[in-house]
C-alpha cells in the first residue's frame, strides 16, 4: 500500500487544510460584512440620538423661545444658532416658524424662505427624527416644537401654543465618514483571525496526518475493506474487547460458536448471557493458553492476546477455534484404544494361561490341564455370551468387553447388569454419543473405585411402547463401590474442569463429564448423579433420545 498520493492530486492533509482556510475565509468575510452593516447602523442610531438630543436642547432655550415670538426673529436667533451649530459639530441648525419660514439657516441667503422640507408632525406637537434630503444634502435630522411658554413634549412640560420649531441636523455623509473610519479596524482584526486560523487549520491537518499515519482516505478505505474480508473469510472465531470489557467487534463465527445475537457491538460481557467460564477467558480471568470452552453443544479452544497501544492496555483479542468434531473423534480414537489395550491385556492373560497349560503337559498332569482349559473355555464364553446376548450393537458390544478387560487388569469387577438390552444396533450419531458416554462414565467409575471393588454397567435401550415418550431413549447407568460425590457436588461436577481426583495419564482433567453433559443436552436428553445406596458409591445415569442432533435442538 502506498501512502502517497498520485502525482497532481492533493492529500488528505493539503484537502483539509485548504477546505479549513476556505470555511473560514467565508465565514470571516461573512462576519466582517455583518460587523460592517451593523456599526454603520449603530452609528446612524447614535448620530439620531444626539441630533435629537441636541434638538430638545435649543428647543427649550429661553432665547429661542423668546426669539420667535419677536417681531424680527432672525435678528436674534441666526447668532445664537451658528455658535451652537459651532459647539455640537451639526452641520445645519434652522430655527422656523410653524408656517415653514426660516429664521436661521447655514446659507444665510436662504433665511427668510420656506424650508424645503414641510414641517410634517412637529407643528401638531410632535417630535419627530429621521432621514431627509434637503439643501445642505442627506441630512439625519431631528424636529422639535417650541411653545410659547417653554417646556417640552418630552419632559412633559410644555406650555402655551406652537410658536415654531427647531431643525438640526447633521450630514449623512459624516456619519458614512465616521462609520468608514472603522473599516480599517474590522479589516485589521479580520485578517488577524484569518492569519490565527490558517495556523491552527495547519496545525490541525498536522495532528490529522499523525493520527491517520499518513494514510490517504483511499488507503483507509482499502485498509477497512481488507479488514472485513478478512474477519469474515476467516473459519476461526474472532471477538474483540476494550479495557471495560465491551465487546468491540465479533465477527459471524464467533457469534455462531457463542450463540451470540446480532448487534452486540458496544455491549458489555454480563449483559450477553454468556456462561461463567466464557466471560472469565474473554475478560482474562482465567489466564492460559489453548483453553477450552464449552458452548452449547461445541467444544470450543480459546486464546485471549491483550492488545497494548503506546504502552497501556487497550483491551484484547480473542480466538475461538472449533474443535467439537475433533473431541468426537479423539473420543471414538479413545474407545479404540480402549479395546486395543483390552485385547493386550487379553493377549497377555492368553500367554499365561498358554504357558500354565504347557507346564500342566510338561509336568504329566493331563487330566488338571484338560479341566484347566475346560474352565477357561466356559469362563470366556460366558462373559463373551453375556456381552453379546444383551447388547446387539457391535461397537458398544466391543467396548463393553474391552472396559471389561480393563477393569481386570485394574483389579475391579465390572458387571453388566440383567437389565441390560440393547437388541438393535445403533445408528450414525447415537452410536457415537452412546460410545462417548459410556467410555467416560465407566472410566470415571474405574478411577473412583480401589482393587477389590467393583462396577455395574447398565445400558438399556426403551422403546416407544415402554415409555410412552414421542422417541426412544437409550439410557447408560454407571454404578460403583467408591467413595462417591457429596451432594454439594452433585451440580458442579458437570463442570469443565471440574475433578476429584488425579490424573493417571497426565492428561487434562474435568472435561469427560462436562462432554458427556454437551452431548446429553445436545440431543435433548440429561444426565443426573442419582443418591447411592448404602452399599453404592455413585450412580450416573444418562438418558440418550434416540432421535438427530439437529431435531433434538
Amino acid at each position: 500500500m502506498n501512502p502517497h498520493p498520485a502525482p497532481g492530486r492533493l492529500t488528505l492533509t493539503g484537502s483539509l487544510f485548504i477546505g479549513y482556510v476556505c470555511l473560514l475565509a467565508v465565514a470571516l468575510a461573512v462576519l466582517g460584512s455583518l460587523w460592517a452593516i451593523h456599526l454603520d447602523r449603530e452609528t446612524d442610531r447614535q448620530y439620531a440620538e444626539r441630533v435629537l438630543t441636541v434638538a430638545r436642547s435649543v428647543a427649550v432655550l429661553p432665547e429661542v423661545v423668546e426669539g420667535l415670538q419677536t417681531a424680527d426673529p432672525a435678528e436674534d436667533l441666526d447668532p445664537l444658532a451658528d455658535r451652537i451649530s459651532s459647539a455640537t459639530g451639526a452641520d445645519y441648525l434652522v430655527i422656523a416658524s410653524p408656517d415653514g419660514t426660516r429664521h436661521t439657516h447655514p446659507d444665510k441667503s436662504r433665511i427668510g424662505e420656506t424650508v424645503s422640507t414641510p414641517p410634517g408632525p412637529v407643528v401638531r406637537g410632535t417630535e419627530w427624527t429621521g432621514v431627509q434630503d434637503g439643501t445642505q444634502g442627506r441630512t439625519v435630522r431631528a424636529k422639535i416644537p417650541v411653545f410659547s411658554g417653554g417646556g417640552s413634549v418630552n419632559g412633559g412640560d410644555a406650555q402655551g401654543e406652537i410658536v415654531g420649531y427647531v431643525s438640526l441636523g447633521i450630514l449623512d455623509s459624516s456619519a458614512t465618514t465616521d462609520a468608514r473610519a472603522s473599516i480599517p479596524v474590522i479589516l485589521a482584526a479580520t485578517a488577524l483571525v484569518l492569519v490565527l486560523g490558517v495556523g491552527g487549520s495547519w496545525v490541525l491537518s498536522r495532528q490529522v496526518r499523525a493520527k491517520t499515519h499518513g494514510l490517504e482516505p483511499a488507503d483507509i478505505t482499502a485498509l477497512l475493506e481488507s479488514r472485513e474480508a478478512l474477519l469474515y473469510a476467516v473459519r476461526e472465531g474472532v471477538l474483540a474487547v476494550d479495557r471495560d470489557d465491551r465487546i468491540l467487534l465479533v465477527n459471524p463465527p464467533a457469534r455462531t460458536m457463542l450463540g451470540l445475537p446480532r448487534g452486540v457491538e458496544g455491549r458489555r460481557l454480563d449483559e450477553l448471557g454468556l456462561s461463567g467460564r466464557a466471560r472469565d477467558i474473554v475478560s482474562g480471568a482465567d489466564p492460559g493458553d489453548d483453553l477450552i470452552l464449552l458452548s452449547g453443544d461445541r467444544v470450543l479452544v480459546a486464546n485471549r492476546m491483550p492488545v497494548r497501544i503506546r504502552g497501556e492496555e487497550a483491551g484484547a483479542v480473542v480466538t475461538l477455534r472449533d474443535r467439537t468434531e475433533v473431541d468426537r473423534l479423539t473420543g471414538e480414537l479413545d474407545g479404540a484404544r480402549t479395546v486395543t489395550r483390552g485385547l493386550r491385556a487379553q493377549t497377555h492373560e492368553f500367554a499365561n494361561r498358554v504357558h500354565t497349560v504347557a507346564g500342566m503337559l510338561e509336568l504329566g498332569a493331563h487330566d488338571e490341564a484338560r479341566a484347566y482349559l475346560a474352565d477357561l473355555a466356559a469362563t470366556h464364553t460366558r462373559t463373551s455370551s453375556g456381552v453379546a446376548e444383551h447388547v446387539r450393537d457391535p461397537a458398544l458390544a466391543a467396548l463393553t468387553l474391552a472396559k471389561s478387560a480393563q477393569a481386570s487388569e485394574l483389579g475391579v469387577d465390572l458387571r453388566l447388569s440383567p437389565m441390560t438390552s440393547v437388541p438393535v444396533s445403533l445408528k450414525g450419531d447415537l452410536r457415537s454419543d452412546a460410545l462417548l458416554t459410556l467410555g467416560n462414565l465407566v472410566d470415571n467409575a474405574l478411577d473412583a473405585v480401589t482393587p477389590n471393588g467393583w462396577v455395574e454397567l447398565m445400558v438399556r435401550l426403551h422403546t416407544v411402547a415402554d415409555t410412552g415418550l414421542p422417541h426412544d431413549l437409550l439410557e447408560i447407568r454407571v454404578t460403583d463401590s467408591g467413595q462417591g460425590v457429596s451432594d454439594e457436588l452433585a451440580e458442579e461436577i458437570f463442570r469443565y474442569g471440574f475433578t476429584t481426583k488425579a490424573s493417571r495419564d497426565g492428561g487434562t482433567r474435568g472435561l469427560g463429564l462436562a462432554l458427556v453433559k454437551q452431548v446429553c443436552e445436545s440431543r435433548g436428553g440429561s444426565i443426573e448423579m442419582e443418591a447411592p445406596d448404602a452399599e453404592e458409591g455413585a450412580v450416573f445415569t444418562a438418558c440418550l433420545p434416540v432421535v438427530t442432533a439437529a431435531v433434538a435442538r
